[in-house]
């Protein structure tokens, strides 16, 4: 089973692309792939999140 399967089901559901939440977090596309790639600290959950969000509104 793939770690933070609730983000990557909320990026991929919304239609948005990784890289889009990775610039709007500060970060590289590949940074954000090592992120997801074991269970998040919490205050990197919360930024994604956020950046999720964000990109919702718009």
């Amino acid at each position: 089973m793939k770690s933070n399967l609730e983000i990557r089901e909320k990026i991929e559901s919304n239609r948005i692309l990784y890289w889009e939440v990775a610039e709007k977090v500060g970060i590289s596309q590949g940074n954000l792939s090592v992120w997801l790639r074991t269970e998040m600290r919490e205050d990197r959950k919360k930024r994604v999140e956020k950046a999720i969000n964000e990109l919702l509104q718009k």
